[in-house]
């Protein structure tokens, strides 16, 4: 009996984790599932017996759907663009921090982090008076050099290029984070042995630091390539997915067909194929990373 109780108590501690990941992650997944193979709208919602089993139909449609095409490809516009910038510029502003002083370190750590805990609404306000044609101040900067106004939101590429910008900005904060530790977990013996040898400061960041930093390096780039074909927020509050649908992301025509157009199960069903690709790219990372860790 006692040796029964000791195997069962470490499931008793992980038990609470446990049904809660079950009932708002894993169940939610489960009922999305089921509701793509039906044609579940706001009537059948109310009234379980108008909903029915439709089979691929969803699925077919979103196939043959050339809004839903549009925002897949703004999307892998998106990440294309995004993903890079955002880990790269991340990165540098960790390593630059990780060279100065304490409190210098403390300050700008503090800048950079506020706008990823800043309410979103509030940021799209500011920024929409940036981008803004007419009055905005990064139109009044280029008049000031004699240079043309740019449609910032007003053009369908030039308004993908302005999101990535705002989006880049607003997450830079915790990836930079994450980065400042792992360069403040390298070993300084192994500096002070490049300093003997004669190591500039360009060899010791590509010898040392980048290799050190190769699992946070994975987790930032896994974590943000989520992120990005999970973009909503910036589109929603900024564009809506205008002008003529060239900012919408899948995320966002997920939300608008579900919540906007009440069609849950043509929702749910591209939510499923976003799961899929999601799936299918952050597979690739770590194949890509077991086989450069096996070199």
């Amino acid at each position: 009996m006692n040796s029964f109780k000791m195997k069962m108590t470490p499931y008793l501690f992980i038990a609470p984790a446990f049904i809660l990941l079950m009932v708002f992650a894993f169940l939610p997944i489960v009922l999305a599932l089921i509701i793509s193979f039906t044609n579940m709208d706001l009537l059948g919602l109310a009234n379980w017996s108008q909903i029915s089993y439709i089979g691929m139909k969803n699925y077919l449609e979103l196939l043959q759907d050339d809004t839903f095409f549009q925002a897949v490809g703004n999307t892998f516009f998106y990440v294309i663009i995004g993903v890079p910038l955002a880990v790269s510029s991340s990165f540098i502003i960790a390593y630059l921090l990780n060279l100065v002083s304490n409190w210098i370190s403390s300050t700008f750590r503090v800048i950079f982090y506020m706008p990823s805990v800043t309410n979103i609404v509030a940021i799209a306000v500011i920024w929409g008076f940036l981008y803004n044609n007419k009055y905005g101040l990064f139109n009044y900067i280029l008049s000031l050099l004699d240079i043309a106004a740019v449609p910032w939101l007003d053009d369908p590429f030039i308004a993908k290029l302005s999101l990535i910008l705002l989006a880049v900005w607003k997450s830079n904060g915790v990836s930079m984070l994450i980065f400042l530790a792992a360069l403040q977990s390298i070993p300084k013996m192994y500096y002070e042995a490049a300093d003997i040898d004669g190591a500039n400061r360009w060899q010791k960041l590509i010898k040392i630091t980048l290799p050190s930093m190769s699992f946070a390096t994975f987790f930032v780039t896994v974590t943000t390539l989520i992120g990005w074909f999970q973009f909503f927020e910036e589109p929603f509050v900024l564009t809506e997915g205008g002008p003529l649908n060239g900012t919408n992301s899948i995320a966002l025509f997920i939300y608008q067909e579900g919540f906007q157009y009440n069609e849950f199960g043509y929702g749910a069903a591209g939510s499923f194929i976003l799961f899929a690709i999601i799936i299918t790219f952050t597979l690739i990372q770590f194949k890509i990373s077991k086989s450069e860790q096996s070199m």
